[in-house]
């Protein structure tokens, strides 16, 4: 079984007031093995990020200020998490029936 645990950081905890995610860190695990296989990635968000958020992380709008577009990473990190089971810190449970 392949299963990608994935963790994000974000420019705040909203998504209804537009905020967006700068950061996506994954790691591979085959049969709940780590396979050495990861993905990485710090993403402009195009908007500030609130301070408590910095708070929380540590990355500021200047650290992300040459960091690609969320469109322009998309198709890589979908491919790299496609047909996977996904492990998601903070996520809320979907059942698949």
């Amino acid at each position: 079984m392949r299963q990608i645990v994935l963790d994000t950081e974000t420019t705040g905890l909203d998504a209804s007031q537009g905020h967006r995610i700068i950061e996506i860190g994954c790691v591979e695990l085959v049969n709940r093995k780590l396979t050495g296989n990861h993905y990485h990635q710090y993403i402009n968000p195009h908007r500030e990020i609130d301070q408590g958020a910095i708070e929380v992380h540590g990355i500021t709008n200047d650290f992300l200020a040459d960091k690609p577009a969320f469109e322009l990473i998309a198709a890589t990190f979908i491919d790299f998490v496609q047909g996977a089971e996904l492990v998601i810190h903070n996520a809320p449970l979907i059942s698949a029936s």
